[in-house]
């Protein structure tokens, strides 16, 4: 007998980025998708949780993804969350709940090593900025990548270092960062690009796999996964 598929609700499915998540979960052999949350759609969240998903994956907006996530986990439902634009710690409140949260505020395999390989450069070079770019529709800026990544520098630095950040809104972008690090006469550049967003979806549904299984929650980095 087969093992049984894992069943995928997606709050935000009409979105780009949602909609994209519908696809990568439907043609996954190991999993169903059993429900799209949207205005657009005329489904709420506590629609879609109705129907017994296992995982919700939320790709909406930082207003509500906090709500959903509430929500999903007081149902037993595990969370997977690419929203960005709030504090995690504001979900504190559901440590150690009935069912498991995951956050990475960017999935794509290539942005978690660039984050990890500017952590390891700030350890050995003056300063640092960081230019993050994304398409014009983006609603938070400094983009959640960009505040992970300044983040990890600053703690591979001992603390007590601020890592400037730039932000750039145009058509025709992704989503885009260089983290620039300078010291006596000379600079080192290191850049991700997502050109499309199945970029992100082998990261996504590795979350969706290993969401049940994790011995905590909340927690924050698909480097956590890997």
């Amino acid at each position: 007998m087969s093992p049984r598929q894992i069943r995928v609700a997606v709050a935000g499915a009409a979105g780009r980025m949602g909609e994209t998540v519908c696809r990568a979960v439907s043609g996954a052999p190991d999993m169903e998708l059993t429900g799209r949350a949207d205005p657009a759609l005329a489904t709420s969240v506590a629609d879609v949780l109705a129907l017994g998903p296992d995982v919700l994956v939320d790709f909406t907006l930082p207003s509500t993804a906090l709500s959903h996530a509430r929500e999903a986990v007081a149902a037993g439902v595990h969370v997977v969350i690419g929203t960005t634009g709030f504090d995690p710690d504001e979900l504190d409140d559901l440590r150690g709940g009935p069912a498991n949260v995951f956050i990475a505020p960017n999935f794509a395999i290539g942005a978690v090593l660039m984050m990890q390989f500017a952590a390891q450069a700030a350890r050995h070079m003056a300063r640092a900025e960081i230019i993050e770019l994304h398409h014009d529709l983006k609603v938070d800026r400094p983009s959640g990548t960009a505040v992970r990544t300044a983040a990890l520098m600053a703690a591979a630095a001992g603390g007590g270092v601020e890592v400037p950040i730039h932000s750039v809104r145009l058509p025709g972008l992704v989503a885009h960062q260089e983290v620039i690090l300078g010291d006596v006469g000379q600079t080192l550049t290191i850049r991700h690009d997502s050109i499309d967003r199945e970029s992100f979806m082998p990261g996504v549904l590795l979350a969706v796999r290993r969401v049940g299984t994790l011995e905590q929650s909340v927690v924050v980095g698909l480097e956590r996964l890997l």
